[in-house]
């Protein structure tokens, strides 16, 4: 088994449904962490939701360069990203090495505006991950790695662990791992989805994170991930017996287990 499980559910802020998912999540001990989308409709009330006890520190920043209209200006004028009504359509293929520098500046702007937005709300970010992984996309997880490291935060590696990564998806997501490891420092040693650990055992050692996107309420709640009907919850406690859930900010901290996501 792994020393200890971070349960993150992304999304947080896309909508109130997701909202009011992930609130409930924390609620019943399924989630230890989450990630907020700074540019999306249901933010602010998201972030008020972080103020409460349950979450406070627990909420780091969705990166967001796919959906929805960008919070810097520079980033509107660059066709790799945006369209011509100024939303995002990123037209960057994942195997793709290099970025022109403005490219590379219109990306660390929308990070740090994604990111001051948090603090303008009275969220400082305790780690960094993506929406729809762009930080796997080898620049952009450049750029993300060394951000996260002058924030003193730990940033997500690339998806290690499932039976559909070939060859050259594992060499190419080890080297990417072994990069954001050697800018960012701290973070979990494997990352999966529900569906891989359920089909698949989980890692003997390390810490594993759970990439969630719960998606219904209720005491099972669910994943989109998974299969209508499947349960997120039971799918932990079946393949994760008696793994301490804990959040980036206590990984990163090196502080004991934190068990109140589980209280």
């Amino acid at each position: 088994m792994p020393r200890q499980v971070i349960v993150n559910a992304d999304d947080f802020g896309l909508s109130n449904n997701e909202n009011a998912v992930i609130f409930n999540a924390f609620q019943a001990g399924v989630i230890s962490c989450a990630t907020a989308m700074a540019n999306m409709p249901a933010f602010d009330a998201a972030c008020v939701m972080a103020q409460h006890p349950l979450l406070k520190d627990r909420i780091g920043l969705h990166f967001n360069l796919t959906y929805g209209r960008p919070l810097s200006q520079g980033i509107l004028t660059r066709p790799t990203f945006c369209d011509s009504n100024g939303v995002f359509d990123l037209d960057l293929p994942r195997h793709r090495l290099w970025l022109s520098a403005s490219d590379r500046e219109a990306v660390m702007d929308e990070l740090h505006a994604q990111w001051q937005r948090c603090l303008d709300h009275g969220v400082r970010p305790s780690h960094l991950d993506s929406h729809q992984h762009v930080h796997n996309i080898w620049p952009i997880g450049e750029i993300v790695a060394r951000f996260a490291a002058r924030q003193g935060v730990a940033v997500r590696l690339a998806r290690n662990l499932g039976h559909n990564l070939s060859l050259p998806k594992r060499v190419f997501k080890g080297l990417l791992n072994w990069r954001l490891n050697q800018l960012a420092g701290a973070t979990a040693d494997y990352v999966c989805t529900p569906v891989d650990l359920r089909d698949a055992p989980p890692p003997t050692d390390g810490v594993l994170e759970i990439v969630a996107h719960p998606n219904q309420l209720g005491a099972d709640f669910g994943d989109a991930y998974l299969h209508p009907g499947e349960s997120l919850s039971r799918l932990l406690e079946q393949r994760l017996a008696g793994v301490p859930r804990v959040s980036y900010g206590m990984l990163l901290g090196g502080l004991p287990g934190d068990t109140a996501a589980q209280e």
